[in-house]
């Protein structure tokens, strides 16, 4: 069958004929408005993200807290109430059990007039009906969706390769519930009662967001399985890759890629063949894709630009959590349907033998030619785009391009004048500055109110764990330093002193605020990179250059111009010298302050 949308327009890609599936309906018209107007309304919250699902369980846990004090009700219980507001995110499945058990606790530990415990009991509720009007939208989304396949199922091509849904969530399901179980059984023997109640509570919560990674691995890998077991419903529609990275997915009919219906994160399968292959080359071309990556990532209009549109096949029905394997025309293939018009018009009738002859079945995996095609599964669930997320997404579209500006704008500040203060040949160091120690100012006092006003358990469990990273971290944010000399770039660590000469340099990139140095070569180790926060627009307001921005383009003018590197060595204490006393010292100050400090 022809794989050609009849539409004014057509997408940059096409699928060959043979990759879709026979009878494979084109969602678009109305079964799509219909797909897309059972979605739950706007207030029903559905895309989550780290920092919403940080931020609800900190509510969630001082609230369990103020229960397990005030109230009396055990931890066990009371950590029910973070992990309720965490599955209203990531599992509304679960609501259906905690929202009733919730009620019935609030009921037996509160009062008749206890306004605390009434207001708990409406959030519960509402959180419990906000579940229940996702869950039936993806009822509805699921039964459109298999609607508009008309009945036409196939098989996932062979080339989506073996089932890997799950196992991260699974593996990390299994860690944190053993973490939370050995910190529950550690926090019982505790003597003061108030700390004990909630460093059980927070043990046990850790259990449930363990249990919640486990359920969620599990179940993805379920639906994912369920793909690959039998003939699955098909529908044809148009793809491209997202600036995020994510696939987002458009109507058959949406030529002109005006609204992406849902996005999913999906990845091709790679079969490994080199295991034969040295460790270091293997190292050296993860370094080489890492470096593409980043040179792709510093252009930064390209960047914000998404991929071309593709026609694609989906195998599963798309709803709110379900899986899916997408079948693709790849992004660098060449269009075969102008280049079999531009055939036909040469000798008619040539065209329609050659594709007869070359036709195959879309489980034999990618052929040559016009007959490529790319085979991705989903690696997260589907997620739905409701008319606001996309007005969002596009809000958020034009903010990156504004911010990407503004950098190149600050990039291009930092580049006048290079020629003058790299003439003399002398050995240049970079090093950090007042603003990377006031960072480290701010991260130090933020940890001291945290960690200092508690007492107790409170003080020593999470001090040790704040301590070991500030150990860490601080001593290279407070006291980095860059040597460039006639033999390349020297890099003060906690371990000692690194080195790429120019020839190795692979990397040099500032983008927002982080300084990232490569090199090409594996014994290097990972890049070095430095952090701080910067504000572009006040920047280009008063005229200033990110001392992180002006390192870079100094180092990449040296790099790139060898006539503007160094022609002097330097000292081995200009190159810096290992970190780690700093570390030792400020590990004996922070054990100091927890022991002595009241």
């Amino acid at each position: 069958m022809s794989t050609n949308i009849e539409s004014p327009g057509r997408p940059s890609r096409r699928l060959p004929e043979s990759a879709v599936p026979e009878g494979c309906p084109a969602w678009s018209g109305e079964k799509a408005r219909l797909w897309a107007r059972a979605q739950p309304p706007v207030w029903v919250p559905v895309r989550m993200r780290s920092l919403h699902l940080l931020a609800l369980a900190m509510v969630g846990l001082t609230a369990g807290f103020w229960l397990a004090n005030s109230r009396d009700v055990p931890p066990a219980l009371a950590a029910l109430v973070p992990l309720h507001l965490v599955w209203t995110l990531a599992r509304p499945e679960a609501l259906r059990v905690s929202g009733p058990v919730l009620t019935l606790v609030l009921a037996w530990y509160g009062g008749t007039h206890d306004l605390p415990i009434l207001v708990g009991f409406l959030l519960v509720t509402a959180a419990w009906a906000l579940a229940e009007f996702r869950m039936s939208a993806r009822r509805m989304q699921r039964m459109w969706a298999v609607s508009a396949a008309e009945g036409v199922t196939a098989v996932v091509p062979e080339g989506v390769g073996p089932l890997r849904r799950g196992r991260f969530l699974i593996a990390l399901g299994l860690v944190l519930a053993a973490l939370g179980g050995a910190f529950v059984l550690v926090a019982s023997g505790w003597d003061a009662p108030a700390d004990r109640r909630e460093a059980v509570l927070a043990g046990w919560f850790t259990v449930g967001w363990g249990l919640t990674a486990l359920a969620s691995g599990r179940l993805a890998r379920r639906r994912a399985a369920g793909l690959r077991g039998a003939p699955a419903p098909v529908l044809r529609v148009l793809v491209r890759d997202g600036a995020n990275g994510d696939v987002e997915v458009f109507t058959a009919d949406d030529v002109a890629a005006l609204r992406p219906m849902f996005t999913v994160t999906a990845e091709e399968w790679y079969e490994d063949d080199d295991d034969e292959e040295d460790e270091e080359a293997r190292l050296l071309k993860e370094k080489e894709m890492e470096a593409l990556l980043d040179s792709l990532d510093a252009d930064a209009e390209e960047a914000a630009q998404p991929g071309p549109l593709r026609e694609a096949v989906l195998y599963g029905a798309p709803y709110d959590g379900g899986e899916l394997v997408i079948v693709s025309a790849p992004e660098d293939a060449r269009n075969a349907a102008d280049e079999a018009t531009e055939g036909e018009e040469a000798a008619p009738g040539e065209g329609e033998r050659e594709a007869s002859e070359g036709a195959r079945e879309p489980g034999s995996g990618g052929g040559s030619g016009d007959e490529e095609f790319v085979v991705e599964s989903s690696m997260a669930p589907v997620r739905a785009l409701s008319e606001r997320a996309v007005r969002l997404r596009i809000a958020a579209e034009k903010a990156r391009a504004r911010r990407s500006a503004v950098y190149a704008d600050r990039r291009a500040a930092a580049a006048d004048g290079l020629t003058e203060r790299l003439a003399s040949g002398a050995v240049r160091r970079w090093r950090a500055g007042w603003l990377d120690r006031a960072v480290c100012l701010v991260v130090v006092l933020w940890a001291a109110l945290m960690v200092l006003s508690e007492g107790g358990g409170w003080r020593y469990v999470p001090g040790v764990l704040l301590g070991f990273v500030g150990v860490m971290l601080l001593p290279r944010m407070a006291a980095w330093r860059i040597t460039a000399d006639r033999d390349g770039l020297w890099f003060n660590g906690l371990r000692g002193v690194r080195h790429i000469e120019w020839d190795h340099l692979m990397t040099v990139r500032c983008e927002g605020g982080e300084l990232k140095l490569d090199s090409r070569r594996p014994r290097f180790g990972s890049a070095w990179t430095a952090h701080a926060p910067r504000w572009g627009r006040l920047e280009r307001r008063f005229g200033l250059v990110h001392p992180y921005e002006r390192t870079a383009a100094e180092i990449t003018a040296m790099w790139q111009d060898p006539a503007l590197r160094p022609t002097e060595t330097s000292g081995e204490r200009e190159r810096g010298r290992a970190l780690w006393p700093l570390g030792v010292v400020l590990g004996l100050v922070w054990v100091a302050a927890l022991v002595l400090v009241p």
